[in-house]
């Protein structure tokens, strides 16, 4: 695995929010997710049409609040139904996760290398965090992955130890 400290400048983001445990994921999140790329064309001013982002944030126990979003300018409205998100400017660890691998040890792979790091994830000030190694996850999906077999790009927030 390859690893990238990375900072991206603040975006904004309009999609749909999901919130559950981890034994709700399937179907449930799964279903948000579609609902969003069914719905991706009323998203006239996307920043990258090709990149469905998925922002999870595990301020629930045993289980995460989930953004399934697009990258929007400042033009773009709010569909009926959808949210807005707004990510601050925010230094990350970058890696893929590649076709035919295992997500599992992808993470694994990914949680050891931060451990070793000069680096910590970040966590935001009075928010209450259930993962405490890797509170926030960005994962970055191109449009056209294989839902079965995926590959997608993650995204850590991160700060020096």
């Amino acid at each position: 695995m390859s690893y990238k400290i990375i900072t991206l400048p603040t975006y904004r983001a309009v999609g749909l929010k999901w919130e559950g445990t981890f034994s709700e994921i399937v179907p449930n999140l799964q279903n948000v997710i579609q609902q969003v790329e069914d719905r991706a064309d009323e998203l006239e001013n996307k920043v990258n049409t090709n990149v469905l982002l998925g922002l999870s944030y595990h301020v629930i126990e045993n289980g995460f609040a989930h953004y399934a979003v697009y990258e929007v300018s400042e033009q773009q409205g709010i569909p009926d139904g959808m949210i807005e998100i707004r990510v601050p400017e925010w230094t990350y660890v970058k890696t893929t996760h590649n076709k035919g691998e295992d997500i599992q040890k992808t993470y694994t792979d990914l949680h050891e290398w931060l451990f070793d790091s000069d680096y910590t994830a970040f966590k935001e000030a009075g928010v209450d965090y259930y993962d405490p190694y890797m509170p926030i996850k960005h994962e970055h999906y191109p449009v056209n992955r294989d839902s079965n077999d995926p590959h997608f790009d993650i995204y850590i927030p991160i700060v020096r130890k």
